[in-house]
């Protein structure tokens, strides 16, 4: 049985405790146990943005020192998002493991992201792809983001507790502590929520489809998982 580690990545102090960690696991368990990999170990990196380097990532540099050091030839991630966020540094860490002969495959599609060199050049432009995609994919959810918080400015709004407003009726604060789904505009994504899980996504995935399509939550702020995990589980225990 080959023997592997596992390297998991979190972007945002907020998301160390929510599904990040657990469902990024549980992809690269999955993976491992469908190709008879055995899991000696695994890597951290906790609230550290996909756009930082080889230096800044304790977690990422522990890892190849132990594959180094142990003779271990694979590394699993969830996906090529976990391992860069910017196709430039994705490029650097790439390399950084092809040269002590490690692959690094993404749990979530069976890719090999270290496969390709200018002798495999295909393999080499999807790697690179996967990068820009997830490049992409960020700049576009904070450019939604950014409108979104323009948005509720130009309404005389401001994220928080409190909804600033010229309107004293809206100046005050929230309506003590309602699930989500019983407040004035929620309960279609409520619903929305619902669906999304009945088809199978995690948090981590509705979380990720809300802020895109640029659904904020009660207080205008970007969803996160463990946001979503505890809707749905109160959602579940109530009904």
């Amino acid at each position: 049985m080959t023997q592997t580690v596992m390297y998991l990545r979190v972007s945002g102090d907020s998301q160390i405790h929510g599904d990040g960690f657990p469902r990024q696991r549980e992809a690269c368990q999955k993976l491992a146990e469908a190709r008879s990999m055995e899991i000696v170990t695994e890597f951290l990196d906790e609230g550290v943005t996909g756009k930082m380097e080889l230096e800044g990532r304790t977690g990422l540099s522990a890892c190849i020192a132990y594959v180094r050091e142990h003779g271990i030839t694979t590394v699993l991630c969830e996906s090529s998002d976990r391992l860069a966020r910017d196709m430039i540094v994705a490029e650097i860490i790439v390399r950084e493991f092809q040269k002590i002969g490690v692959r690094v495959i993404a749990a979530a599609s069976g890719i090999d992201l270290t496969e390709g060199d200018d002798s495999n050049p295909t393999a080499k432009l999807i790697r690179q792809i996967l990068a820009a995609v997830s490049e992409f994919d960020r700049c576009v959810i904070n450019l939604k983001l950014k409108a979104a918080r323009q948005r509720i400015k130009a309404e005389g709004r401001a994220p928080g507790t409190k909804n600033y407003s010229a309107d004293e009726t809206l100046n005050r604060n929230s309506e003590g502590r309602k699930p989500f789904g019983q407040k004035d505009g929620e309960a279609p994504i409520l619903q929305k929520i619902r669906n999304l899980r009945s088809q199978g996504k995690d948090s981590g995935t509705i979380a990720f489809i809300l802020n895109v399509s640029g659904n904020l939550s009660r207080y205008g702020k970007p969803w996160r998982p463990g946001t979503i995990s505890k809707i749905l589980s109160r959602d579940r225990k109530a009904a």
